[in-house]
């Protein structure tokens, strides 16, 4: 057995390298998967070690975030919300239900009532106890239209919500056996008074609570004295330092100036793994890059319009030169494998210049450029991506013209605003929060501005559908009328990538969003 396995072992144990990776080492030092195993439970995981301060780099801020939950819609406002902020319950790696601010959950008979026990003895970063009347306030404030919430759409199946002692209660308007997980919407962070007062103060319940707030340059944290939980926030103190420019974040990382870089292009991301002293994470997950139309705006309320440009896309070629194979082909519905009752049989779209011609002939389109914005901001390679979706739409005859757009601001001016533009998702836990949060006709985030009366009937009916099977018929009936007369172009779905120095320890593979769905400030800490 090599010293050299020795020190992958032990590095595998403190979460710094990732057991498939482990035996990949180990395979070709000639060391046989059964031996290798045995090793790596051989070696004792270290304790968590106490102190020191993360710095972060981050793509995906802006000088207009505000520290309002509600708000937090890119990168950067969902990693310091998920910093001082905490919700009812998560969603770990494996897809079950985390217990935070809800000690128990518990559903009635029909899966119409679920009761939330609150936790006891937790502090706010204010010095107030939380209560089940903050839980109310907070769900009160994202249920009503004019917060422009983040989270409204999955708040809008909910017909009552009440306290009765410990306990917050919810009655949603039908029967839906995955209200839980909608709980887990990061802007759903529970604040004072539900934020009522002050949303935009900071405080929550969170491993860490802010003591500077720079928008679109950094924000800064420290460890919270009275948090409730001793099994996270191990650093003394996290630093968020906004770097939108990959070249910049990735020498940041090589230099040692941060810890942890989000967002790492991959058309780069080999040669910055041949660094010393950091590693490239990767994870599968639901996220994904796209591009998302206007349907009720011209000239994109043209259905014929909408498919002539949605068989111009060229998917497999963005797959291998935008994620250069760290990612996988999209079919226009925000929906992959990673998802429960995920209808693999949909019929896959591909490009087809001669039928996109025809639709784009059909649509009657006078032939003048359409305006695709975009910017490095939207995802790595957004701009790469927006020039090769120009060339497979010329050659159906369809005329693009590209609108590079400032990264600061691309989230608040021109996402959810612009009739056309590149964006992301990161996906969420289960299909319904996912199309409850972007398709929902009436959600605030329906940045397609798709409304479609009997996609949102089968929306409400498959919330109800106890019947597993059932429930799956309904969402493929939903993702089929999404991917025919939708917005969304999705060509591909991203992994996640992810740049990590080897004096972080506690690294978890999770891919329900990055970074450790948020969470690395929370769990990991120094070597």
């Amino acid at each position: 057995m090599t010293d050299e396995l020795q020190r992958l072992a032990r590095l595998t144990r403190l979460g710094g390298m990732s057991r498939r990776d482990f035996l990949g080492r180990a395979s070709a030092l000639g060391i046989g998967a059964v031996a290798a195993n045995g090793l790596l439970a051989g070696v004792a995981r270290a304790q968590p070690v106490q102190g020191g301060v993360l710095k972060m780099g981050l793509g995906g801020g802006e000088s207009t975030n505000s520290l309002d939950p509600a708000a937090a819609l890119s990168q950067v406002p969902f990693h310091f919300t998920r910093c001082f902020g905490e919700t009812l319950v998560d969603v770990n790696a494996d897809g079950s239900l985390d217990y935070r601010l809800a000690e128990a959950v518990e559903p009635g008979a029909d899966a119409k009532t679920w009761v939330f026990r609150i936790r006891k003895g937790v502090e706010f970063h204010d010095g107030k106890t939380l209560t089940p009347d903050d839980v109310l306030a907070t769900m009160r404030r994202h249920s009503d239209e004019n917060t422009k919430s983040g989270a409204l759409g999955v708040m809008q199946g909910i017909a009552d919500m009440r306290v009765d002692g410990d306990n917050f209660i919810i009655e949603s308007t039908t029967a839906n056996a995955d209200l839980p997980y909608l709980m887990s919407t990061y802007q759903l962070a529970i604040q004072p008074n539900g934020g009522m007062d002050d949303p935009a103060a900071g405080i929550g319940t969170g491993a860490y609570r802010v003591t500077a707030n720079e928008p679109g340059v950094r924000h800064v944290f420290e460890k919270f004295a009275n948090y409730w939980d001793d099994s996270r926030g191990h650093f003394e103190g996290v630093e968020m330092v906004v770097i939108n420019d990959a070249t910049a974040r990735n020498a940041a990382l090589q230099s040692g100036q941060v810890h942890i870089i989000n967002k790492v292009d991959p058309k780069v991301a080999a040669l910055l793994s041949r660094a010393p002293g950091l590693q490239v994470k990767r994870v599968a997950g639901r996220g994904h890059n796209v591009f998302v139309m206007h349907c009720d705006t011209a000239p994109f309320d043209n259905a014929d319009l909408r498919m002539a440009l949605k068989l111009a896309v060229n998917r497999e070629e963005m797959v291998e030169k935008i994620l250069q194979g760290y990612g996988t082909v999209g079919n226009d519905i925000p929906i992959n494998a990673a998802y429960p009752l995920f209808d693999a049989d949909l019929p896959q779209r591909v490009y087809d210049p001669e039928q996109a011609a025809e639709f784009y002939k059909k649509s009657g389109h006078d032939g003048t450029p359409i305006v695709l914005r975009t910017a490095e901001a939207a995802f790595p390679g957004a701009v790469d991506a927006a020039q090769l979706f120009q060339q497979s739409a010329a050659a159906a005859g369809i005329p693009i013209e590209i609108k590079r757009e400032p990264d600061d601001g691309y989230w608040s001016e021109v996402w959810n605003k612009q009739p056309f533009c590149a964006s992301y998702w990161s996906g969420r836990p289960v299909q319904d929060q996912m199309y409850s949060t972007g398709y929902l006709s009436t959600a605030d985030w329906n940045d397609t501005r798709f409304n479609n009366a009997e996609f949102d009937r089968l929306l409400v009916e498959a919330r109800g559908e106890l019947d597993q099977d059932k429930r799956k018929q309904l969402y493929s009936q939903m993702a089929m009328i999404l991917r025919d007369d939708g917005g969304l172009i999705l060509p591909m779905f991203n992994d996640f990538v992810e740049g990590v120095r080897d004096d972080v320890q506690g690294w978890e593979e999770n891919g329900v969003l990055e970074l450790m769905n948020g969470l690395s400030p929370s769990k990991c800490w120094f070597a």
